[in-house]
């Protein structure tokens, strides 16, 4: 086990740091994004490690005897800095990585994870808290303070708190190797996919793909020195259309084993061992914590409470939807066999497949739909969904008051519907070298009022393909869906109407988290939507009504496919965390506690997976799941939320449709604004009036009960 590395000291010099300065500007201050420089990136952190260490050193020798106010509060009102400083830190991570970035990334990772156990292993600040925690009933505390108090005395016994001081200094040395290796696995993915490209060069090889494709491959590969070519970038932007569209069938294979081998190439960036040690540490890691896996001890705190439970949904998805694929597989094959193709649909012939039988089935074509799906014209569809729902208004910042970290990027402020600042929105949409693939929400700064009102700050990020200049931004129906999707996420943060940062807007449970961006989504198909939003490109005339309508009618179309790469994963993810390994010559060279690629195909084939299906996200390159804890046997998150999502919202159509004012400020009133203050179970009742059965999830899948 390494040594505990050296902590910063409260004298870590920061005056002369822009990262540690208090924000400055209009709605409460806003990100020095134009000062910031990798450079101050290491330094700042320091810093603010010193000053929040030098807080909660204050908080704990308080000689009063400990109440809300003099322990609670000042530790919510600690780490102020670090915090400003992590939001800079995290954007250069996420959407500025380099190789300097990276640098600061290995050294400062287990820094973050000593300091964060250095204040939950605190003794006399944890005596302070569990003394609150024992009095709480007979304080005169709100119902927030009480939950407060709650979370902060369970989050510290859950990591750590009680243990005795060896057992402390082992959980320390675990979380620094683990905090090293997530650093070492995100960085190892997104090299594959920032170096990573397959390379055309006859023009046969793109028949079938748009012409803004077309265009878009050419300057991809012009980028990476091959003009005269084109190149499918290994990101998810650029191959499932690719997927999707092209008719050589040897290029979509070449693509298709790009893409699903990222992490996985057996050279420097191979996550298998990585992956590995994360699970062996993880497992011992629960242990310590008193919990047979790693898996319990992760879904203690979450909506389902244990493993057992969300395998129970999980599992009784499984079946259905693999019958679907077999439905689905069944009507392509009978497309390629009339078409005399003489293949068996392989992987890499799904989506292209797929496309074909939504076109034979539904008269519905992908390349419908996209010219009516412009990026800016989908922007502001959301922005009227969150004014029809909230009342939410949106209007572009000034930029020379609230700067953005790359000309890609914009921002908004967001007023309520009496006119008062609720925070800002800031929206980075294409892709780009250095930014992490996929789409995310991020926090820049919660809401909270108990020191007077602090706006929220919140940020959208995505991956679209950057049209040429003058061009418009097309996306796909897909992706259409993973931006009102996103978007739910940052309109809960900035509906949050909580007193406390620790409690404010999306610090919920994972399978809870997803319910608000999720349900938005039914919002993109409403009528009212499209007919003012998804204009033609070219004619500005809005989706015709037949086409709109042919869009509903294929609602559940490939809902197999999409179920079963998502649930595939989801059960990796849970299996693997389920597993009891042990540490023994887990530091010997090339010895592993477990093969993670045996244990995914094996693991596969015992569940039935179909030959014609991948996970969404293969073990090596499981962001989610091995670039943090974050969603580690939390995948399952997105099915969880989806029987609320589902049922939310049939109380729209049981009631007066998609924009029923009454449900539309229950779901404001008991989800989007009270962030963590009640049970989230205790939340949706009192939206619903009930809780949520699996019947609507499976008639929202079109899936037998």
């Amino acid at each position: 086990m390494p040594d505990m590395p050296d902590m910063p000291t409260p004298s870590t010099p920061s005056n002369l740091n822009p990262l540690t300065a208090v924000w400055t500007g209009p709605y409460g201050g806003v990100p020095p994004f134009d000062a910031a420089r990798v450079a101050d990136l290491g330094p700042a952190l320091e810093a603010g490690m010193a000053d929040q260490l030098a807080a909660i050193d204050r908080i704990a020798a308080d000689p009063a005897p400990p109440t809300f106010d003099n322990t609670i509060l000042p530790m919510e009102r600690s780490g102020r800095m670090l915090s400003r400083v992590e939001t800079v830190y995290g954007v250069y991570g996420s959407a500025l990585s380099d190789d300097a970035v990276q640098e600061v990334e290995r050294t400062m990772a287990p820094k973050l994870a000593a300091c964060s156990d250095q204040i939950t292993q605190n003794e006399r600040l944890f005596a302070r808290i569990a003394a609150v925690y024992e009095a709480r009933k007979e304080a005169i505390l709100s119902p927030e303070q009480q939950r407060v108090v709650w979370l902060t005395y369970t989050h510290f016994v859950r990591h750590g708190a009680r243990l005795d001081a060896a057992a402390k200094a082992e959980l320390s040395s675990l979380n620094q190797r683990l905090a090293t290796l997530a650093t070492t696995f995100s960085q190892n993915l997104l090299r594959d996919e920032n170096d990573g490209a397959v390379f055309l060069a006859d023009a046969a090889d793109l028949a079938g793909l748009s012409e803004g494709l077309r265009e878009a491959a050419a300057e991809a590969a012009e980028a990476r020195g091959q003009k005269g070519r084109w190149a499918i970038p290994n990101t998810r932007s650029s191959v499932e259309p690719f997927l999707t569209h092209a008719e050589c069938r040897d290029a979509r294979e070449r693509v298709w084993r790009m893409f699903v081998d990222r992490g996985a190439s057996g050279g420097a960036t191979d996550n298998h061992g990585t992956v590995a040690t994360i699970l062996a540490l993880r497992a011992r890691r629960a242990q310590l914590l008193g919990h047979p896996t790693h898996a319990h001890w992760r879904l203690e705190d979450s909506m389902a409470k244990t493993p057992e439970r969300a395998m129970e949904l999980m599992e009784a998805v499984w079946k259905p939807a693999v019958a679907r694929v077999r439905e689905e597989v069944a009507d392509m094959q009978a497309i390629a066999d009339a078409e005399g193709a003489r293949i068996k649909i392989a992987p890499w012939d799904y989506r292209f497949y797929a496309e074909k039988v939504r076109r034979a089935k539904y008269d519905l074509n992908e390349s419908e739909i996209t010219p009516y799906l412009q990026l800016d014209n989908l922007r502001e569809a959301m922005f009227f969904t969150a004014r029809k729902l909230f009342g939410l208004e949106f209007q572009p910042a000034d930029s020379q008051t609230v700067p953005a970290y790359h000309p890609d990027v914009r921002v908004w402020e967001v007023r309520d519907s009496a006119g008062a600042v609720v925070g800002l929105w800031y929206f980075d949409p294409f892709a780009r070298k250095g930014k992490q693939s996929g789409a995310w929400m991020s926090g820049y700064r919660s809401q909270e009022d108990f020191d007077g009102a602090v706006p929220a700050i919140v940020s959208n990020n995505c991956n679209f393909t950057k049209p040429l200049a003058g061009e418009p931004a097309l996306i796909s129906w897909d992706d259409a869906t993973t931006l009102f999707h996103e978007f739910g996420h940052a309109l809960h943060g900035l509906c949050s109407r909580v007193r406390y940062p620790s409690v404010s807007g999306t610090n919920v449970a994972n399978d809870y988290v997803e319910f608000p961006s999720q349900v938005l989504e039914h919002w993109l198909s409403t009528p009212e939507v499209l007919d003012r939003f998804a204009l033609h490109h070219a004619t500005g005339r809005p989706i015709p009504r037949e086409l709109a309508a042919k869009i509903e009618h294929a609602a559940t179309f490939n809902a197999g496919f999409k179920t079963v790469e998502f649930l595939a994963s989801a059960l990796i993810d849970m299996k693997l965390h389920l597993l009891k390994l042990n540490l023994v010559n887990l530091d010997v060279a090339g010895a592993m506690p477990i093969d993670p690629a045996r244990f995914e195909r094996d693991t596969l084939s015992s569940l039935g997976m179909p030959d014609e299906i991948v996970m969404r996200h293969r073990t090596p390159q499981f962001g989610h799941i091995f670039s943090g804890d974050g969603y580690s046997a939390g995948y399952y998150s997105y099915l969880w939320a989806d029987t609320l999502t589902a049922d939310a919202w049939e109380a729209f159509t049981e009631a007066g449709g998609p924009w029923d004012e009454a449900v539309a400020q229950r779901l404001h009133d008991h989800v989007f604004s009270v962030g963590n203050t009640i049970d989230p179970a205790d939340g949706y009742r009192a939206f619903r009036g009930r809780d949520a059965g699996i019947g609507a999830l499976m008639r929202k899948r079109g899936f037998s009960a």
